[in-house]
């Protein structure tokens, strides 16, 4: 009888995944497996999942939507799948990288406390966009983190009303893949809060890349300047973002490994 398939369960702000470690990707991954493990309803229940490779003698986090469908990376993700690395003993404490389908991220990891990495560029596209949700529609920012953003302010989040169902962006000529949709409250100066609906996940407690975008947009909209530090706060806690003079990202906050689930089942069917 063959082992069972052990997947950690984990989360950054509240934002949850399943993760496999299987460095040599000997197992096959179908995105109907990962829509059934992710499933609230019927399966272990999380936003994404992160199967840990190692590729070229590098970790890479192989990520995937809670639907199944590929992702480039996921801020709150990274941070998780480092936390497992050192927790489990692959990988010192310290500085190390990981690599992703938006390129290597370095990250800052401790035994405890924060977890810090560098997201990159943040790019305002220089375009405004429109979000309509439950009737109302609000421009906004065409921000990318290496993944697609539409940022958008509200005076206050109780007005979005449910994410249920993706809010419509236009144009949508600008997210042929789809967009993460960002809902943001300025409470004062560096500090606001959001609500976030991820394409392919829906809406969730916590967006790493999404509190990257909304920082920017922020800084746009409050005629600020580089370098700037914003403390953002989704649903499920606190992340601070430092964007620096060049508009390059470092996102700051917790990860924490909860739990053990065998998914052999999921990659049966």
């Amino acid at each position: 009888m063959s082992a069972p398939i052990i997947a950690s369960y984990g989360h950054g702000t509240e934002n949850d995944f399943l993760i496999l470690f299987n460095p040599d990707e000997s197992i096959e991954i179908l995105p109907h497996q990962v829509a059934a493990m992710c499933s609230r309803s019927s399966g272990i229940g999380a936003d994404g999942f992160i199967r840990i490779a190692r590729r070229e003698d590098r970790w890479f986090m192989d990520y995937h939507n809670a639907d199944g469908t590929i992702a480039e990376m996921c801020g709150n993700g990274i941070r998780v799948m480092a936390k497992y690395l050192i927790t489990h003993g692959h990988q010192p404490e310290g500085i190390f990288a990981i690599d992703t389908r938006d390129g290597m991220k370095h990250l800052r990891v401790p035994l405890e406390g924060d977890i810090s990495v560098n997201m990159g560029k943040v790019t305002d596209e220089m375009e405004e966009i429109e979000t309509t949700n439950n009737s109302r529609t609000w421009s906004g920012y065409n921000i990318s983190v290496g993944n697609p953003h539409a940022v958008v302010f509200v005076d206050s989040l109780d007005d979005v009303g449910s994410l249920e169902n993706a809010p419509l962006v236009t144009p949508t000529s600008s997210y042929p893949e789809g967009v993460n949709v960002e809902f943001v409250e300025i409470l004062k100066s560096g500090e606001a809060k959001m609500r976030v609906h991820e394409r392919g996940s829906g809406e969730t407690r916590s967006c790493g890349t999404g509190t990257c975008a909304v920082a920017l947009a922020a800084i746009l909209k409050s005629n600020g300047s580089l370098p700037a530090r914003w403390t953002i706060y989704p649903p499920g806690g606190r992340l601070i973002v430092d964007i620096d003079g060049h508009s390059n990202a470092t996102l700051i906050g917790p990860a924490v490994i909860v739990s053990e689930h065998d998914i052999t089942k999921y990659l049966t069917q």
